[in-house]
This record gives structure tokens, C-alpha cells and sequence, in this order.
């Protein structure tokens, strides 16, 4: 008897059923109808968008095994999503979307060095194989596909695309990219990382966070497998660190990251780099390194402008087998500008607010939550707020900020509060030199000359205030 798709799903069905509990069946498979069987592609209806994506996230591995036992090892699974009615007149639609089939990064395997005789530790698994499998540590949603080139990113990608085809071969080595948070220089890190994979599965690809990395040396100092954990490193032919200003401080890690450094340039291998703020800006980092971030390519990814954020959002659309107005996709991109982040943060909270209410996405629905998005998220710009972030940003009790002390760095900090204070508030100088410390207006206007030709003059003092600056400009 041939295969139809109710038969193909209704087998399905009966092993999955058997595998979870009673109520999350009625809840999340009764609803699902097979609509069509064409080779071994099976397509399922659901209702709603939500549930494509709880099936997904929670689900997919059973499915997947079941529908193996039915269709074979190529079965592959799309869903057909029911999509609410935008007029009461309109026939109901569906949009069908591919089951996520990419395929998992193979776990690399290396030959460890045989002059260490008890075999190098892989502090990413527990050791004890004679070979060492590497798990690249990739997201496989991290892809060039995906990432939409524009103005702010385009010699940052362009540079990524050419060392994927030849890591290491490049004078791009290493290849440090920088920018503020949420703007895409992790999905790149990553992207080129899935792209070498594909391009040249020899080579043995590693991300780890910096964060990780210093977390592992501390776990291989402990334990005193010091070597083993600069040997596995060293193994590399693409190291892909992110977060590499959080080396700042850690004098051991930055010998041993030294040391790994070294040893992958000198041997032709890729190093690539991500950092929120550019080589020099990093501070407590010894020189010798610093020195080494920059011998290759520094590039900045800057906020994306009005017209890559508006193809980001139409991607995302697409992705999400939505359709929105023009009118609504330019107002999202006009408004929301800031990071990638929030920028499809936005979009979610729309959709969210259209699926659950069940109502259509119109302009007036986007104003009305990117109003309440807007509003919740930022923070009155007073007096009292920068003193407290400036404050904390120093690590100085508020007290000692506005005490009578004259101890530079206390006094360095009182008058970048007060530069702020008039830069971001409409209060008077009085006001201000009132509210920090009881000074008078003469005080302030002198913090405020100093401040402007510190940040001129002192590379660190400059650090400061840009710092300062951008958290202060995210809550305007």
C-alpha cells in the first residue's frame, strides 16, 4: 500500500505519543494535520506561527526521529502555518517554512602533540580520548546569508568573506572588529568560522568567549595543566575570541594568550578578534599585545543606517513568514535606531503584540508599542542618574564624590559629573554645582573647560568620557 501523508504522520503520531506525556500531546500534536507527502518531504498545518516555533525549540528531535522511522534517513519535515486574516473578507492564507535541516558542524579531530605523554586536555570536554575531538562551538544561525551588508559593515564582511577563503593567507590576521553592542560582530565572527567549515572541513575552527577562556585557564592553573591548556590552543587553525577586551586586568591570562598568539601567527593560522571598544582604546592590557591586535586589520561596525535597517527588518519578515505594510517596515526602521538588537527586539514585541490580541499589524498598533518600548527603556537623564553612573562607573562611594576632597581622581570624576550635568540637563550651573558637592557656578564652568581640554590631551581621560557618553546617549 503507498504511503500517503495522513499515513505518514498518523505513524508518526502513534511513536510520538508514546514518548511524552499525554497532555503535551493533545496539547501540541493533536491540533497538527498532514496536508501533503511529496517524495520524502512531508508537510504538516499548524495553527499559528507560535506553534511551529514551540515545536521547533522543544519537539524537533522526536519528530525527526520519527518521521526517519517512516520516511527514511532523507525525510525532510515543512510546516504550513496558518496566518491570521488581515479583513474579515479575506480567505485565510498559510505560509510554509522548512523544519531547520542545517546540518550539524562535525566535531573536528586532531592528533595531539606526542611529545606531552599523558595527552593534551580539551577543556571543552572531559579528556581521556586518545584523539582529540573539537567541537568548533559555532552557531550555526550565524551565517553570511543572514547578514545584511550595508555602509556600516561592508569593509568588515568584504574582509571576512576573503579570509574564509584563505585563513591565515590573508594580510588580515588578525582581523579585530569592533563596536558597540547588538551591532553584528559576533554573528560575523561566527559567520566566517561556518564559512571555512564549508569551504575547507580540514580545518580545525574554535570560538570561544573570552570570558570562557579565562575561566579554563583558571580551571588548567588550578589542576596544574597549564601546558596542556596552551598545547590544545596552539592546535588551532582558526581561533575565533570573543569579547577580547575582557582580558583587561588579567595579567596571567594575557601571558598565556601571549604565548597562544604567537605560536598560531607564527604558524600561518587565523586569529580573529571582537571587542567593544578598538585596539588602543583597551585599557590595563599589556603593550607588547595590544601592539599584536593591530598588526593586522582593526575594522568598526557602526550603527546600520536607515537603509540596512529597513532590509534587516524585510529579512526578518521573510524569515518569520509575516507580512507587514511598507508604511509600517519604514516607520519600524525611522524610529529604532540604535543596534540591530533592538531593532528586531522591536519587531518581536510587535508581532507579539498582534498575535496574542489577535489584531492586524497596523502603523497605529507599531506607534502605540514602540511608544511603550521607547518609554520603558530609558531612563530620566537627572542630575542625580549621572552622578550615580559616574559614580559607579568609577567605583566611588556618591559620599566622596561630594565631600570637599581634592584627591585627583575624586576630583576628576566630580567634574566629569558636572560636564555631563550640563551637557544632558537644563539645569542652571548653580543647580548643578548645588547638587554636586555645594560647589557655585564658577566651579562648574571650570570642571567644564577642564573636561573639554582633558578629553583633547589625555588618551585615557578620553576613554572616560566616551564611555560615559554612550551609556548617558542610550537612555536619552
Amino acid at each position: 500500500m503507498s504511503k500517503t501523508s495522513i499515513s505518514v504522520w498518523d505513524s508518526c503520531l502513534q511513536y510520538i505519543r508514546d514518548n511524552i506525556s499525554e497532555k503535551s500531546y493533545l496539547t501540541w500534536f493533536e491540533p497538527v494535520k498532514a496536508v501533503k507527502l511529496q517524495e520524502n518531504v512531508l508537510t504538516i498545518q499548524v495553527p499559528s506561527k507560535f506553534y511551529y516555533e514551540y515545536l521547533e525549540e522543544n519537539y524537533i528531535k522526536i519528530i525527526k526521529s520519527a518521521l526517519t522511522k517512516n520516511l527514511g534517513k532523507d525525510a525532510k519535515l515543512v510546516y504550513s502555518i496558518m496566518m491570521e486574516k488581515k479583513q474579515m473578507t479575506e480567505e485565510p492564507y498559510t505560509v510554509n517554512i522548512s523544519s531547520s535541516q542545517k546540518a550539524k558542524i562535525q566535531v573536528q579531530e586532531v592528533d595531539a602533540p606526542l611529545f606531552v605523554e599523558r595527552g593534551v586536555k580539551n577543556p571543552f570536554i572531559i579528556p581521556g580520548l586518545q584523539k582529540l575531538k573539537i567541537d568548533s562551538q559555532l552557531n550555526t544561525n550565524y551565517t553570511f546569508d543572514n547578514f545584511i551588508e550595508g555602509e556600516s559593515n561592508r569593509l568588515a564582511r568584504s574582509a571576512g568573506k576573503q579570509i574564509a577563503k584563505r585563513p591565515g593567507g590573508t594580510s588580515f590576521n588578525p582581523f579585530f572588529i569592533y563596536s558597540g553592542v547588538g551591532l553584528g560582530k559576533t554573528h560575523l565572527a561566527h559567520a566566517i568560522g561556518l564559512e571555512v567549515k564549508r569551504l575547507q572541513s580540514g580545518k580545525t575552527v574554535l570560538y570561544v568567549s573570552m570570558e570562557k577562556f579565562c575561566q579554563q585557564f583558571q580551571e588548567a592553573t588550578k589542576s596544574n595543566n597549564r601546558n596542556d591548556f596552551i598545547h590544545f590552543y596552539q592546535m588551532i587553525d582558526v581561533l575565533i575570541v570573543d569579547d577580547i577586551h575582557f582580558i583587561s586586568g588579567k595579567k596571567g591570562t594575557q601571558e598565556v594568550f601571549f604565548h597562544i598568539f604567537n605560536h598560531l601567527h607564527q604558524s600561518g593560522k587565523q586569529i580573529i578578534l571582537t571587542s567593544d571598544k578598538s585596539p588602543v582604546d583597551i585599557q590595563d592590557v599589556e603593550q607588547r599585545l595590544i601592539s599584536r591586535f593591530k598588526w593586522g586589520l582593526s575594522t568598526e561596525i557602526q550603527v546600520p543606517d536607515y537603509t540596512t535597517r529597513l532590509a534587516i527588518l524585510k529579512q526578518k519578515m521573510e524569515f518569520d513568514g509575516i507580512e507587514l505594510s511598507e508604511e509600517v517596515l519604514e516607520y519600524i526602521a525611522q524610529n529604532i535606531k540604535t543596534n540591530i538588537r533592538e531593532l528586531e527586539g522591536s519587531l518581536n514585541s510587535i508581532i507579539a503584540q498582534a498575535t496574542f490580541n489577535k489584531k492586524e499589524i497596523t502603523l497605529e498598533l507599531v506607534q502605540k508599542t514602540l511608544d511603550s518600548l521607547i518609554t520603558n527603556s530609558k531612563k530620566d537623564i537627572t542630575i542625580d542618574f549621572i552622578q550615580k553612573l559616574v559614580c559607579d562607573y568609577f567605583k566611588v562611594p556618591i559620599d566622596l564624590l561630594q565631600s570637599k576632597t581634592r584627591k585627583r581622581d575624586i576630583v576628576q570624576a566630580r567634574q566629569i559629573a558636572m560636564y555631563f550635568a550640563k551637557k544632558y540637563t537644563n539645569a542652571s550651573l548653580t543647580s548643578i554645582g548645588n547638587q554636586i558637592g555645594k560647589r557655585d557656578h564658577a566651579t562648574v564652568l571650570h570642571a567644564c573647560k577642564t573636561v573639554d581640554n582633558l578629553f583633547e590631551t589625555d588618551r585615557m581621560f578620553k576613554t572616560y568620557v566616551d564611555d560615559l557618553n554612550k551609556k548617558l546617549a542610550s537612555n536619552i
